[in-house]
């Protein structure tokens, strides 16, 4: 599978994340990721870490990081706490919001812990964290159990490997699904299946496809000579639930996306994309 995949262990240097008798966040995170990183290169998957070392830097230079590396997915790794130590135990996942393949990928890692042995406590929609919201790939956190909490501690020394096996499976299957999507549906059918999901119009971007005008405004988010970086950046873009495609024209390929009667839709789509990262402008 020809996938880039960023893996964050959380906290680092001065930053010990939280701490329960002498226990550092820090450090678990660091093995976990380790570990789960060498299963996803066994896997093919090439593997860019945030850090391999003690080190601390800011969740926007890691998800930077990330950016940088033109990555298709960005998995942070931490462990929750509790105000009381032993008041909660089991695992979830956080994401920015609960649409595109990140939604997927985080159900499976969650179910895949389930079997491990993790109380699973599903998934929490968390739009404010850093390296969820100024990453411009999908992107997760997984909390690996409470460190304040002895049966998770028990769970996470005992079956360390089977641990980092399950999260890894888990981003391998979402991966795997995702790779036959890509490989056996058309752009067209994507697009369709986009309209059909949202009844035409999303009402949460008062959206309107209307793709057989001859005037339409259209939300640009990328130019290439190389078809590769296109189609790169048109996936990623359906991964997330956003209707795109290419054009070619005037010897680019350029990703598109939506087709609005009305400039305020078209408007609103491209403010989402720049949260999302993405640099746009509107076209006609």
């Amino acid at each position: 599978m020809n996938y880039t995949v960023v893996i964050d262990p959380g906290h680092g240097g001065n930053d010990p994340g939280a701490v329960y008798n002498g226990r550092k966040e820090k450090d678990d995170t660091l093995n976990l990721a380790l570990a789960v990183g060498n299963i996803l290169e066994e896997n093919g998957i090439n593997v860019v870490y945030t850090r391999t070392s003690d080190v601390y830097e800011t969740p926007f230079t890691k998800a930077t990081k990330g950016n940088e590396a033109g990555a298709d997915f960005f998995i942070s790794i931490h462990r929750n706490s509790s105000e009381k130590p032993n008041e909660y135990n089991g695992t979830s996942t956080l994401i920015f919001d609960n649409a595109g393949i990140k939604k997927e990928m985080a159900a499976n890692i969650n179910a895949e812990l389930k079997k491990v042995g993790y109380n699973d406590l599903g998934t929490d929609i968390r739009p404010n964290l850093v390296v969820l919201k100024r990453t411009k790939m999908p992107a997760i956190l997984v909390e690996a159990g409470f460190i304040n909490s002895d049966k998770d501690n028990a769970l996470f020394d005992e079956e360390f490997y089977d641990t980092a096996d399950a999260i890894a499976k888990g981003i391998l299957k979402t991966l795997r699904k995702q790779e036959e999507y890509v490989k056996n549906t058309s752009t067209e059918q994507k697009i369709e299946a986009y309209k059909e999901n949202t009844d035409n119009i999303n009402s949460d971007n008062n959206m309107e496809c209307i793709c057989d005008r001859e005037e339409i405004y259209r939300v640009q988010t990328g130019a290439f000579e190389n078809q590769a970086n296109a189609d790169t950046m048109l996936n990623r873009l359906l991964m997330e639930d956003i209707p795109a495609f290419i054009i070619y024209e005037n010897g680019l390929y350029k990703v598109q996306v939506g087709a609005y009667k009305k400039l305020d839709n078209a408007v609103k789509m491209e403010r989402r994309l720049r949260r999302m990262g993405y640099n746009t402008y509107i076209t006609t």
